[in-house]
Order: structure tokens, then sequence, then C-alpha cells
């Protein structure tokens, strides 16, 4: 299951824009909501055990030393 989170602000913080992958922690296998309601996978049969994996992306860069050019 893929979900892609967009940039957005949360009180003083901006949360950037990332992408959570889960997958079988046995097999690989990309899962999907139903896969992750039944808990078992339907690649290789095994209970679930999650994998999960997130990568972000910088949007924007806060200014270093003081003001930027």
């Amino acid at each position: 299951m893929r979900k892609v989170v967009f940039p957005h602000t949360n009180g003083d913080a901006v949360e950037p824009l990332h992408t959570i992958e889960v997958v079988c922690g046995y097999c690989g296998f990309d899962l999907d909501e139903a896969e992750l309601a039944a808990a078992t996978c339907s690649d290789c049969g095994e209970p679930l055990e999650l994998k999960q994996s997130v990568s972000i992306t910088v949007t924007t860069l806060p200014p270093i030393f003081g003001q930027t050019l």
C-alpha cells in the first residue's frame, strides 16, 4: 500500500511531502487495504509482519544564515 501525504502546515511546523509504503515483511508483496484487514498476505499466505518505509521529499529549505539572497 502506498500513501502520498502532500505538504501542509501543522501549527508552526511544516509537514513535507512524503510517501509511506507498507509491504509484507516475509515476501515484500505490496499490500492493499483488504489484505491489511485480513491480517494474512495473499501472496505468501503468512500472517502479516508489516514492513514500512517512508521517503521524504524536500520542497523548500529554510534560510540557514539569516537573509537569503
